[in-house]
């Protein structure tokens, strides 16, 4: 077998007549060095690229240098489908099994050739063709150099967009995934979920002092208004994570779809909040806007995992003295129905945060989906059973699919006879006239209401991440 695979790579190779012996030798820069291996991890589903671009190797190089990984990584996966489709082209044997390494050293360089216009492209090839010598594939290094020379030479070519499976290679999303949002939400709204998934997500911060925002300005960070929320704040440049006002608490980094679940859930028009359980509570973003709007509730916040909760009981110290950190699996809470409010804010496909978790897409398949929804019902259904009579459920998902969204509810509500969906329009109005959501927010919210009264963002819509939120009450 290895003797075939050699004489494969050699016959790429020889395609641009660039042997082995010829190409660049094996010096990699540092921060290329570290985006390749971040991505051969992410390849071979040892982590996610958020965790990895966090690790102590990340973290020892030089401020450029961490950008340029960051930028390679999420550049890399974001336009993988794209990248891998390009080359495969170029290939004398477009089916041929290349190794991990391969892969994730040719789209490297295919991404810096089609997408980063300040890197001349020879750098681009050389230091592929490196990182595959260094991988142990010399052989190899001649098939990467000879067709990433030809796709530098090559006229790029531009889809068409005319049908679903255009627009798919155009943005680089899976064709099935583009299929069911056309299908859902139109071809308009199916392109601009797609761009939002291609482009870097705003930073966006919460201001819990609103006294910090004229500091972080004096220290040179430049902010924008949230496009919803009134504490919110879009980072237009600088490090907020420097600061002091971050580092000591009175900002965080939080999205601003986030934020707002938390806080549709902590506005109670016509109920006294003195109890409230949040289901699946870590981080704790959201958990820390529930305590801040409920003062005098006491909250349970549960976690399954033993490393996030207590990473969850150090996030939430402040407030320990009516914050109980839980180890618990949300799908067979032991508790009885003595909370006013619960927040279900479930694990799930996570599609709309393509643009922030990019390798999802590469992971996630069709028959997912049926497999989350499952557990998704059985956590909501639990949570339901442990709120009192009149109270509310707010469940909510940073997805994009039915399966995971209008249907759970629907779902639970058929084998619950004393639960309806509210709408969410009378909680949009009392964040308005509380002065949490900006007027014009709340008319944009409006727009975004269901028939049913539920939420759904859609990713291009605002600059937030993707997510639905449903209001269910339990009859008296």
């Amino acid at each position: 077998m290895k003797k075939k695979a050699k004489k494969v790579w050699a016959d790429q190779g020889s395609a641009d007549s660039a042997s082995p012996a010829k190409v660049a030798s094996a010096h990699v820069a540092p921060a290329r060095k570290a985006a390749y291996q971040v991505l051969l991890a992410v390849e071979r589903g040892h982590s996610h690229s958020d965790d990895l671009l966090r690790s102590r190797a990340v973290d020892a190089l030089s401020a450029p240098d961490r950008h340029l990984a960051t930028a390679l990584v999420l550049g890399v996966l974001r336009w993988q489908i794209q990248l891998d489709h390009a080359t495969r082209a170029l290939l004398t044997r477009p089916n041929a099994k290349l190794d991990a390494e391969i892969r994730v050293a040719m789209r490297m360089g295919a991404f810096q050739i089609l997408h980063m216009d300040r890197i001349p492209a020879r750098a681009a090839i050389d230091e592929s063709v490196g990182l595959a010598k260094q991988a142990g594939h010399r052989f190899a290094s001649g098939m990467v150099n000879a067709v990433l020379r030809k796709l530098a030479a090559a006229p790029s070519a531009e889809p068409s967009g005319d049908s679903s499976e255009d627009l798919a290679l155009a943005y680089a999303h899976p064709a099935w995934m583009v299929e069911r949002w056309v299908s859902s939400n139109g071809a308009e709204a199916a392109q601009a979920i797609c761009a939002h998934g291609q482009s870097q997500p705003a930073t966006t911060i919460r201001l819990v002092e609103p006294d910090a925002e004229a500091e972080l300005l004096q220290t040179g960070i430049q902010l924008a208004p949230g496009s919803l929320l009134t504490a919110a704040r879009t980072v237009v440049s600088g490090d907020i994570t420097a600061t002091a006002a971050f580092l000591e608490g009175r900002v965080r980094l939080q999205d601003e779809g986030s934020q707002l679940v938390a806080e549709l859930a902590a506005v109670s028009p016509n109920q006294q909040v003195r109890s409230i359980l949040d289901t699946c509570a870590a981080p704790g973003g959201k958990t820390l806007i529930l305590a801040e709007r409920n003062p005098e509730a006491r909250i349970v916040a549960c976690e399954q995992s033993a490393p996030r909760l207590q990473a969850l009981r150090q996030r939430l110290a402040d407030y320990s003295d009516r914050i109980e950190c839980r180890l618990a699996d949300a799908t067979t809470l032991e508790t009885d129905a003595a909370f006013d409010l619960a927040l279900v804010d479930v694990p799930c496909s996570g599609t709309g945060t393509l643009g922030r978790n990019p390798e999802i897409r590469h992971r996630l398949r069709p028959e997912d989906l049926p497999r989350q929804a499952e557990r998704q019902r059985a956590i909501l259904s639990a949570a339901f059973k442990a709120v009192r009579p009149g109270g509310s459920v707010i469940y909510s998902t940073c997805s994009l699919e039915p399966e995971e969204n209008e249907q759970v509810v629907a779902a639970v509500l058929a084998s619950t006879l004393n639960a309806r969906t509210v709408s969410l329009d009378e909680r949009i109005t009392a964040l308005r006239d509380k002065n949490i959501l900006t007027p014009e927010g709340a008319e944009k919210l409006r727009a975004c209401l269901t028939a049913e009264g539920t939420l759904r963002l859609l990713p291009g819509t605002f600059a937030t991440d993707g997510f639905f939120i449903a209001l269910v009450q339990r009859n008296r």
